[in-house]
């Protein structure tokens, strides 16, 4: 049995190995109890395998206590568990110069699972006493000090030691012990790090992130940094004690299990991916790109305790336009911070739903946003440069997200995998990440991502199996040419031979189609793009390809990059409710698409 304690709720899921495969057979949710009355995650975890013993019949527990191993239908092999419970994993980190060593600490920390609250650097142009003042501040759960390539000046990572010494920061959990702080930076550097923290802190000391400009090795200190976790931040919180006495394996962060998923995923089918976990309070966007894997973490976007920070960030304007229907702005952050004080309801109408899912929207492209200006490569890496790209201040290269070589979008989160119709899910990913040329995208079926990361870890081939054959469900290929034009002006000629016959239709600017596709079926689309659109071959030039259908079908969406929506309110409502009759995304009083479109959106 696994458990994934996240902010809002506890997802449990029971295998059973079934012939010579493993299954997910029954799961189980319950709300997450790290707060207020009752100040103990395992209630949560207990709640949820409740749900589950009652819908199997099998009998999992023994007061508190959860029965190991199996015998028949008594107990389980192992339990093992995720969490972002009670916030997750809270870091600071500090590198020598913001752009080069702070931004591979940035990256070590997100990489591990955890969220970055601030990155401090002796050229961020804050003052010494706004920098110990912000450590003060924050009260993270552990500090990540990393500067200086082996052998050279010790003097930026002593002064940024200093400044930390003179916070003398508290955790954020637990009064009683000392903050721990990574130091993974220039090794001559040690004995005055360990002169300056050993004495307040709980110093560990990791390799240097950046023993080379050229080099990056973030490995060890991302190893150290789960460690402390466990040892140190689980320890403090509200019944992790309990939790982690019961589980047979290393409780992980969220992230960082879903992490794992995501790039065994990419490694074994060779493909670029993005992939997105959005929860209630934090939304995590993962890719892998030319073998490269890169993590992010949007600490203040989520779908329940971070809602109102959505509406902060993307603002009114961005959100009220993706809402089909003509609404007051006062309603809809009334709605918004309704959700944020109550975070385990979910929408009681359909109008609910359609603002919630307008949200998701908006969570989704920020996120992404800030994942592309992170998933860069390392300078002095990808490519050549001189010692005056070293000190360049305009951060360390080029995004490696692509989206014209971008093959499979992966959608994760109880907003996307829960979506009433599976259709819902697969325009929120188009319309959130805007693909150019030829994508497939998947959603995890009952977000059960984090559950297998961290079992992949005790039982690979119970992962791959659970994974292939109840996680993952395709939801079909989107086809989207790059371009803009008036609406309705000629944009695609399209010939699809579908299994069931071909067809052949002019696509006008503006438009969206669905052709109904199986999940084992495939499809050869041959088109030819009017002047100044592009589908990978060049502007306008004839494209030829094979898609693989899914639950949803073929989108083919001509509706431009970037994606455009009219200005007046009236236009823009109608525009929406045209799209979203097209592909039946939305149960509708008038008939929406051909009969098939309504069956293949089912």
């Amino acid at each position: 049995i696994a458990t994934d304690c996240g902010s809002t709720t506890t997802k449990a899921i029971l295998l059973e190995k079934i012939g010579d495969v493993y299954r997910q057979t029954f799961h189980g949710e319950a709300p997450t109890t790290v707060e207020a009355p009752f100040e103990d995650v395992t209630r949560g975890v207990l709640n949820a395998i409740q749900e589950i013993e009652e819908l199997s019949g099998r009998r999992i527990l023994d007061g508190e206590r959860i029965l190991t191993p199996a015998e028949g239908k008594t107990g389980v092999d192992i339990y093992i568990s995720t969490s972002s419970a009670g916030g997750g994993l809270q870091m600071m980190v500090a590198g020598a110069v913001k752009t080069m060593t702070g931004e591979s600490a940035q990256r070590c920390a997100l990489g591990a699972g955890a969220i970055v609250m601030d990155v401090l650097a002796t050229n961020d142009g804050r003052l010494g006493h706004e920098k110990i003042e912000r450590i003060r501040q924050l009260r993270p759960d552990m500090i990540l000090l990393s500067g200086g390539t082996d052998g050279g000046t010790i003097s930026h990572v002593v002064e940024l030691a200093e400044y930390i010494a003179a916070a003398d920061p508290r955790p954020r959990l637990g009064q009683g012990y000392k903050l721990p702080i990574i130091y993974a930076g220039n090794v001559a550097a040690r004995p005055r790090i360990e002169e300056t923290l050993g004495q307040l802190t709980a110093l560990i000391v990791a390799d240097n992130l950046r023993p080379t400009l050229e080099r990056e090795n973030l490995m060890p200190a991302r190893h150290k940094i789960h460690d402390v976790f466990l040892e140190h931040v689980m320890q403090q919180a509200p019944g992790y004690k309990k939790l982690i006495a019961w589980a047979g394996a290393p409780i992980m962060p969220t992230p960082g299990a879903v992490g794992l998923i995501m790039e065994a995923i990419a490694k074994r089918q060779g493909i670029n991916l993005v992939g997105a976990d959005i929860g209630g309070a934090t939304t995590d966007v993962f890719s892998v790109f030319q073998g490269v894997f890169n993590r992010t973490v949007s600490a203040n976007l989520g779908m329940s305790y971070s809602i109102s920070n959505v509406l902060a960030e993307a603002g009114l304007a961005n959100i009220m336009r993706w809402v089909p229907f003509a609404m007051d702005e006062a309603d809809l952050r009334n709605r918004i911070k309704n959700k944020m004080i109550r975070p385990t309801t979910i929408p009681q109408s359909l109008d609910e739903l359609k603002v919630e899912q307008a949200i998701c929207r908006e969570a989704l492209r920020l996120a992404f946003d800030q994942h592309k200006m992170l998933a860069v490569g390392l300078k002095g890496v990808q490519q050549e440069r001189s010692i005056a790209d070293a000190f360049d201040q305009s951060a360390s290269g080029q995004s490696l997200i692509n989206l014209w070589k971008l093959d499979l979008i992966v959608g994760s989160g109880g907003v996307l995998s829960h979506a009433p119709r599976r259709v819902q899910s697969m325009l929120m990913m188009i319309d959130a990440y805007q693909p150019l040329g030829v994508t497939r995208l998947s959603v995890d079926s009952i977000f059960m991502m984090p559950h297998l990361g961290v079992l992949s870890t005790v039982n690979e081939k119970a992962a791959t199996d659970v994974f292939d054959r109840d996680c993952m469900v395709y939801l079909g290929t989107c086809l989207a040419p790059s371009g803009t034009a008036k609406p309705g002006a000629a944009c695609l000629q399209v010939r699809v031979t579908l299994p069931g016959g071909v067809k052949e239709e002019a696509i006008g600017f503006g438009e969206l189609r669905l052709y109904p596709l199986g999940v084992n079926e495939a499809a050869e689309v041959e088109a030819v793009p009017a002047k100044g659109f592009d589908l990978g071959a060049g502007a306008g030039k004839p494209f030829k390809t094979k898609v693989r259908g899914g639950e949803v079908g073929l989108v083919i969406d001509c509706r431009g990059r970037p994606l455009a929506l009219a200005e007046d309110p009236r236009a823009r409502v109608a525009q929406l409710t045209r799209w979203f009759d097209a592909i039946c995304l939305y149960p509708s009083e008038t008939p929406c698409g051909a009969a098939e479109t309504r069956k293949a959106a089912r």
